[in-house]
């Protein structure tokens, strides 16, 4: 089997317990009471993203609708706001995952910024189609913040799954 560039080793199988214990942590992140400052990262986009992409079958569109909602509960936005965001941000990772996991981390997180920005703008453009005021320029400032926290979040959420090193130098893999 031939490894994508960008990962120099083979991972164990994610655990679904820890992919909905992550996505749960995600969402508890974005309701702490903050005053919702429009240049924090949004954590449920980028821990949505990321098993988006290396996880399809388990975290999609789906997942991403009922999160999208909760989060929309949440604010007392316009019902569906979030979820729409979610939705189209899941639905591209899913589209773009094959060619994402080819990349190193860095290229990676350059790759995801357009989704991220595009998801941002979606909600933007249905707070203002709904009558809502802009926020201002500090809504920039998040998906930046996202791309930003990609590799980090690489890091974090693929340390279970990594392999300890074997010394069997007679095993292929």
């Amino acid at each position: 089997m031939i490894m994508p560039r960008g990962s120099d080793q083979l991972l164990l199988p994610a655990n679904p317990l820890f992919i909905g214990f992550t996505l749960l942590v995600a969402l508890g992140l974005n309701m702490l009471p903050l005053g919702r400052v429009p240049g924090l990262p949004d954590w449920l986009a980028l821990v949505l993203v990321f098993w988006n992409v290396h996880q399809p079958r388990r975290v999609g569109v789906g997942v991403a609708f009922l999160f999208g909602l909760t989060m929309d509960v949440h604010e007392g936005a316009l019902l569906g706001q979030h979820a729409l965001a979610y939705t189209l941000l899941s639905f591209f990772a899913i589209t773009v995952h094959r060619r994402l996991l080819w990349f190193g981390v860095l290229e990676q997180a350059l790759q995801v910024l357009p989704l991220f920005a595009a998801a941002h703008l979606v909600s933007l453009l249905v707070r203002l189609a709904a009558g809502g005021i802009f926020p201002g320029w500090w809504v920039l400032a998040a998906p930046l913040a996202e791309a930003l926290l990609w590799p980090l979040a690489v890091l974090l959420l693929l340390a279970p799954q990594r392999r300890p090193p074997d010394p069997d130098e007679n095993r292929p893999l």
